[in-house]
């Protein structure tokens, strides 16, 4: 086992400004921020920059990376994030397959795998699966498994047998399909985790999954914890991905991610921040009734979109599923007055095209009907990586610079 893959708290980023600090660092990239502009996007005064900048170059966190002409006097001296510097795993757990990255902070994909997962089989089959692809993606088993495999016995090699080469690891391949994990010390901050909802976030218990009843009640959060040795964090598959959306944009604005993958959910960001609800049920967008009388869903109700929308995807019809998903975006749009709807998962990467132009169609409609004026833009994920996965690193990442996700259940 690599020790150095062990829960971190960097002291650091305790500090509400050092976030602030980092966050801009983060956001200026490979180009470097001086602490001049680093003061005046702050509002923090230049000696308090320099003690906290001069914190995170002592902690690692911070380099120089050149000098940059200043209007009068010496070159201003330009910081940047290290990136490398602490990293955070991503996992999502789908119905039918599991995908894992290893993100560093400034959100690269590093390492990644996905293999195929079976929801339905008992909580701790599927927390064991999740453990050892953590381990695969950080190039070495965590927690328990470690502890287990230093325990077993290790026979001596033969006469005239020389020292062991390790296995080789091809550039882009990690098995089961994905990129190679990255070897070396690394520090990694923990692991979020992204499942299908309902769930309590902010004890990383889960509810009743559609479809999968056993889960209800399930301490995900504590178990895996426990089993890699990491902290964890648990959040719906819809928010994390919606968080990671977030953390990309290049300004402000409510928006809604719709997921359409082996279900159907929305995760919400208003007002700057992950809309989870008090009791962080928000978004459980594919329950809501549109047929009084329609077909039974799993959850127990009649008539629900994602009962409408699966039944349209398992019969090929792609234009029918696109508009009872349009009628259900058009519904958010009109109750929230969001500023864009992101369409995302699976079933909409299948043919992103034909689901934008379905959605499109009765959100312009709608906004016709209503007098509002332009219809709200609308865009897919398709092309975008993992959204999921991906986001479910930021929900460990995100507190660290002071941004949304952490954790509060806000």
């Amino acid at each position: 086992m690599n020790r150095s893959n062990a829960g971190a708290n960097l002291p650091t980023l305790r500090s509400h400004n050092a976030a602030l600090v980092l966050d801009l660092l983060r956001v200026a990239g490979e180009r470097g921020i001086s602490r001049l502009e680093l003061a005046e996007r702050t509002g923090l005064t230049p000696q308090a920059v320099s003690k906290i900048t001069a914190r995170l170059r002592a902690e690692g966190l911070a380099t120089e990376a050149g000098h940059r002409a200043s209007t009068g006097g010496k070159p201003r001296t330009v910081l940047r994030l290290v990136p490398d510097a602490g990293h955070a795993v991503g996992l999502h757990l789908d119905r039918d397959e599991l995908t894992v990255v290893l993100v560093d902070l400034a959100g690269t994909v590093v390492a990644s795998r996905r293999t195929p997962l079976d929801f339905g089989a008992p909580a701790g089959e599927v927390v064991a699966v999740a453990a050892g692809e953590v381990g695969a993606v950080l190039g070495g088993p965590v927690g328990a498994d470690a502890e287990a495999e230093s325990a077993q016995p290790h026979p001596l090699p033969g006469p005239g047998a020389g020292p062991s080469a390790p296995a080789a690891s091809t550039p882009g391949d990690g098995g089961a399909g994905g990129t190679a994990p990255v070897g070396g010390a690394r520090t990694v901050l923990g692991i979020g985790v992204a499942v299908p909802g309902p769930l309590d976030h902010r004890g990383g218990v889960l509810h009743r999954v559609t479809g999968f009843p056993q889960w209800d009640g399930y301490p995900l959060q504590d178990a895996l914890a426990a089993r890699t040795g990491l902290p964890v964090v648990v959040d719906k598959d819809t928010n994390a991905a919606a968080l990671g959306l977030a953390l990309r944009a290049d300004g402000p604005g409510d928006f809604a991610y719709l997921h359409l993958g082996t279900g159907l959910g929305a995760g919400l960001f208003l007002g700057g921040a992950l809309h989870r609800g008090a009791r962080t049920g928000a978004g459980e967008f594919g329950h809501q009734t549109v047929a009084l009388d329609g077909p039974p869903c799993g959850c127990g109700g009649r008539g629900c979109i994602e009962a409408l929308c699966l039944a349209a995807v398992a019969e090929g019809d792609v234009a029918e599923a696109a508009r009872v998903l349009g009628t259900g975006a058009a519904n958010l749009v009109g109750l929230l007055d969001i500023d864009r709807v992101v369409l995302g998962g699976r079933t909409v990467g299948a043919d992103p095209d034909a689901y934008v132009r379905g959605v499109r169609a009765v959100i312009e409609e709608r906004a016709r009907r209503d007098g509002t004026g332009a219809a709200v833009p609308l865009v897919t994920t398709a092309g975008a990586g993992r959204p999921v996965a991906e986001g479910a690193a930021q929900l460990v990442l995100a507190p660290l610079f002071g941004r949304v996700g952490s954790g509060d259940g806000a």
